[in-house]
This record gives C-alpha cells, sequence and structure tokens, in this order.
C-alpha cells in the first residue's frame, strides 16, 4: 500500500473517536482509515444504521483493520462517554449555546496534556447528513470547531476525523519542519567539499578562468558559496569531480602532448 510502513512502531494511546448514528459502512471504513493515519484507534460506534461488522466498512479502511476490529458498539452517546473525563464535541454550526469553542490545534494540545495526566478524553463526531443534535453537544465539555470557508464549511465524517486526527498527531509530532532527501548517499563532510574546491580551482586556473590576479579571490568565494549552498552528497561530489576532469581532461592531454 502507497505509504504505508507496516514494519514501523504503531503510535499508542489517544483520544476515542465517537461515530454518532454513521449512515454508511463506506464512511465508518474511510474514518477508520483517517484515524489510523493518525495513530488513533479507539473508534466508538453509537447506532451505526447498516448492520455491524459491516463488508463495505472493511473495504473501505483500505488495511486499516485494527481500526475496525477494536471498534465498539454502544445503543447510546452516554453509554459510549461513561469512562470519559473530558468529552469534545464537533460542529460547524451555532448551536445557541453557551460552551467554549476551540480550534482543533488548539483542542488537540489540550487532550494531549489531559491524557498524559491519566485523564481519557474523546471526541464526538455526528451523522453525514445533519451532524450531531443539541442533546449531544450537551454532553460535551468543549465544541471543536475547524476554521474553513464560512460560505462552505460542511465536511464529510471521514476529512472531519482526519482534520481532527491529523492536529491531534501534529501535536506529538517531532519531525524537523524540515528535511533533506539524501537517497542511499549521505551529506558531504566538509573535508570532502573542500577537497573538491581544491581540485575545481586548480583546473579553472589552469584554464585560465581565473587569470585576473585582483578577482580571483571573489570568484573563489562565490563559486565555493555557490556550492555550499547546493548541500552536495558524497555521491553527488564524486559526480562533480568527473565532471570537472572529464571537460578539463582532453586539454591536459593535449599539453602533455
Amino acid at each position: 500500500m502507497a505509504g504505508t510502513d507496516h514494519r514501523r512502531r504503531i503510535q499508542k494511546g489517544g483520544p476515542a473517536i465517537i461515530l454518532v448514528n454513521p449512515q454508511l459502512g463506506e464512511n465508518i471504513g474511510t474514518a477508520a482509515r483517517a484515524m489510523y493515519n493518525c495513530g488513533l484507534t479507539d473508534m466508538r460506534l453509537v447506532k451505526p444504521r447498516d448492520a455491524w461488522p459491516n463488508e463495505r466498512a472493511k473495504a473501505a479502511a483500505s488495511g486499516a483493520d485494527p481500526v475496525l476490529e477494536k471498534a465498539q458498539l454502544y445503543d447510546t452517546v452516554e453509554e459510549a462517554i461513561a469512562d470519559l473525563r473530558h468529552v469534545y464535541a464537533t460542529t460547524a454550526r451555532d448551536r445557541y449555546m453557551v460552551k467554549r469553542i476551540l480550534s482543533p490545534r488548539k483542542g488537540a494540545g489540550e487532550i494531549r496534556n489531559y491524557l498524559g495526566a491519566g485523564e481519557a478524553c474523546g471526541i464526538l463526531f455526528g451523522p453525514e447528513r445533519s451532524g450531531l443534535l443539541n442533546e449531544h453537544i450537551a454532553l460535551a465539555d468543549t465544541v471543536l470547531n475547524v476554521p474553513l470557508n464560512p460560505a462552505f464549511s460542511s465536511l464529510n465524517l471521514a476529512q472531519a476525523v482526519l482534520l481532527v486526527g491529523y492536529e491531534w498527531f501534529l501535536s506529538g509530532d517531532e519531525s524537523p519542519d524540515e528535511q533533506w532527501a539524501v537517497g542511499h548517499s549521505k551529506p558531504a563532510t566538509k573535508e570532502r567539499l573542500i577537497q573538491f574546491f581544491g581540485h575545481l580551482e586548480e583546473e579553472l586556473d589552469k584554464s585560465g578562468f581565473m587569470r585576473s590576479a585582483e578577482k580571483r579571490p571573489s570568484m573563489v568565494r562565490n563559486l565555493r558559496n555557490l556550492f555550499q549552498r547546493a548541500a552536495c552528497t558524497d555521491q553527488e561530489l564524486r559526480t562533480l569531480h568527473g565532471m570537472v576532469t572529464a571537460f578539463c581532461g582532453p586539454r591536459n592531454r593535449k599539453e602533455d602532448d
């Protein structure tokens, strides 16, 4: 499966994802896939419309079977949240309630802190057509509202789960903001880079490119800065060495003759 490495350790923990009255097995499956993308495995289903277990859900999950296999069924929202200490409800609409409203990013950090203190949390997602009922939202401590285009902020179930789940995952992710992919090579050491500078500058001197003694220091600095910015790998430096040799080789052979 594209983008999947089953050898890597699976993250555990995270808030419970509670799907209230989901209508289609496919939507449950795609929500499970979104959960697993974000390292979430605690799925709770409150009276799904279609039969459960559901083959269409399994097909749509595209390999997120561990989420579906652990999914728990409940008859009411009250039963689904009974063991939780903090409950969040997702909605895009103003329900005219006195309720604290957080963005998924702010909520994710708060949930991580609660879980770190051993306090179980869960997030409610409503059915695809209508969303959560006011009675369900009244059971939540906090509302999560995704800031989107105010003229069209409706999300399907899997999209909503993925957006909230991603913010949860990101809140604990320590990946650097920027990386260099270097394939099977490694970033070149400064020693190797300086060796290349020497090779290049020697050949440029021989060719007469840096014949102006006055301009030579600034030309050398410019060339060195250019290759410093390139962040060359060992393999790239070997290629550059070869290129310099190939360009200068015929001239040297003629001079030797």
